[in-house]
C-alpha cells in the first residue's frame, strides 16, 4: 500500500482515472482460465494468446502503444505505462511479442503501403503470429556477423543461412529476417530485413529444448528460399537502421518492470506464509528482510528510471542507451526474484511436474520460471553489449 500510495502521487487525477477504469476493465474481460495459466506457467500455447489477443483486439487494446492511425488506442505513454500496470496486476496473459511488439512498429515506420495494408491487420487480430530471425550460431550478441545471405534475383531474392534461438518459430506464420545483401562493405552496411513466410519450400524448423524442459526456442534453416521482391522491408542495405529500431522496442519490453512488481508482491506473500526453522514467517527472518528490502528498492529505482525515459517520450523524443540501461536492469531484476523464490519454497521447488512429483502448484511455477530466466539477460542482446552500449553512448568512455 506504501508503495502504491508513492507512486500514485505521481500521477494526475486523470491519469489515475484512466488507470482504473482500464483495470476494472481488464478484470472483467480476462477468463479465469488464462490468468490461471498466466500465474502458474511460463510459456502459454499459441491457442491461448491468439484468443486473449481476440479479446483485446475488441476493445481496440491489441497494440496498446501503436498510434491510432495504425489500429492502436492513440495512447499517450504514461496512459500506455499504466495500462501495462494493470494489465500486470490483473495477470492477464502476454500476446505474441514480436508482431505487436517488434514486427508492428517496423512495418508501420519504414514498410511500404502494400506491406502495411498485408500484415498490421493479422497482427492486430491475433490470426498471424510473427518470429525473428536476428540471431546464428556464430552471430549473437555480434549481429553485424552474421552470414545469412540473401541474393537478388530477377523475381526476388534467394535467402540462405541458420537462425537460432528463433523463439516461437514453431507456431508462427511469418519471420522478419535479417540478412547480407552486400559482402563488399563494412558488416553493418550490408544488411536488408526481409519478410519469409515460415511455411516457405526450403525452409526448415528444428525444435531446441530449453533448460526448464520446455520448447520456446529453434533453429530454422534456410536452403534457397524463395521470397518475392516485395519481400524486402525498406530499401536494400539500410537492414541494420531497422534492426537496431526493433531491437530498441524490445529492450524496452524487456525490462518488464510491471511484471516484476506483481511477481514480486506475491512472492512477499508467499514469504509471510512461510515460517523458518524457528517458526517465524520468512517474511520477520532478518536474513530475508534484507533480500526482500534490496528487491524492493531495485524494482522501484527501475520504475523512476521507466518513467523517466515516458517523460522523454512524451516530449517528442525517441529514447537513446537508457533502453540498454533498462533492459540491463530490468533482466537482471527478474533473475533476482526467481532466485529469492528458490530460497523461500527451497526443497518444494525441486519438485516439479517434469519429475512425476505433486509439487505445490506456486512452487512450481516459480521452479519453471526460475530456469527459464537465466535466458534474460542474453536475448535481446547480452547484458555484456548492453553494458559496452551504456558505456560509449551514456558515459562517453
Amino acid at each position: 500500500m506504501e508503495t502504491a500510495m508513492t507512486m500514485d502521487s505521481l500521477f494526475t487525477a486523470e491519469e489515475q482515472a484512466f488507470r482504473d477504469r482500464v483495470g476494472s476493465a481488464l478484470r472483467d474481460m480476462l477468463p479465469a482460465d488464462l490468468a490461471e495459466k498466466t500465474r502458474n506457467s511460463v510459456h502459454l500455447s499459441r491457442e491461448d494468446m491468439a484468443r486473449w489477443n481476440r479479446i483485446l483486439h475488441g476493445k481496440g487494446w491489441s497494440a496498446h502503444h501503436w498510434p491510432q492511425e495504425h489500429g492502436g488506442p492513440g495512447w499517450s505513454p504514461m496512459e500506455r505505462y499504466l495500462f501495462e500496470s494493470e494489465y500486470a496486476n490483473a495477470d492477464a496473459p502476454p500476446i505474441s511479442v514480436f508482431g505487436v511488439y517488434l514486427v508492428g512498429p517496423t512495418l508501420y515506420t519504414f514498410g511500404s503501403q502494400a506491406q502495411k495494408d498485408r500484415y498490421l491487420p493479422g497482427i492486430l487480430t491475433g490470426d498471424e503470429f510473427w518470429c525473428q530471425g536476428y540471431s546464428e550460431p556464430e552471430a549473437g550478441s555480434d549481429l553485424a556477423a552474421l552470414r545469412t545471405t540473401a541474393r537478388k534475383t530477377e523475381t526476388g531474392w534467394v535467402i540462405n543461412g541458420q537462425k537460432a534461438w528463433t523463439t516461437e518459430g514453431h507456431f508462427a506464420d511469418l519471420m522478419i529476417c535479417l540478412a547480407r545483401t552486400d559482402s563488399t562493405v563494412k558488416q553493418q552496411a550490408g544488411l536488408s530485413l526481409f519478410i519469409v513466410p515460415m511455411d516457405a519450400p526450403g525452409l526448415k524448423i528444428s525444435p531446441v529444448i530449453t533448460i526448464d524442459g520446455a520448447h520456446s526456442v529453434n533453429e530454422v534453416f534456410l536452403d534457397n528460399v524463395e521470397v518475392p521482391e516485395d519481400a524486402l522491408i525498406g530499401e536494400e542495405n539500410k537492414g541494420w537502421t531497422y534492426a537496431k529500431f526493433l531491437l530498441n522496442h524490445e529492450r524496452t519490453n524487456n525490462a518488464q518492470v510491471h511484471r516484476s512488481r506483481r511477481e514480486f508482491e506475491r512472492l512477499k506473500r508467499s514469504a509471510a506464509e512461510t515460517l523458518d526453522g524457528d517458526g517465524r514467517p520468512l517474511l520477520d527472518n532478518p536474513a530475508f528482510r534484507r533480500r526482500f528490502a534490496i528487491i524492493e528498492m531495485e524494482v522501484r529505482a527501475l520504475e523512476a528510471t521507466v518513467l523517466r525515459i515516458l517523460a522523454v517520450q512524451t516530449g517528442g523524443k525517441e529514447p537513446g542507451p537508457e533502453t540498454s540501461i533498462v533492459k540491463v536492469i530490468g533482466s537482471r531484476l527478474q533473475q533476482m526474484i526467481s532466485e529469492l523464490a528458490m530460497d523461500v519454497f527451497a526443497e518444494r521447488a525441486i519438485a516439479v511436474p517434469a519429475n512425476g512429483l505433486n509439487a505445490p502448484s506456486d512452487a512450481a511455477a516459480w521452479a519453471e520460471r526460475h530456469l527459464f530466466r537465466r535466458v534474460v539477460t542474453i536475448y535481446a542482446g547480452s547484458n555484456e553489449i548492453q553494458k559496452t552500449i551504456i558505456a560509449r553512448t551514456a558515459l562517453g568512455l
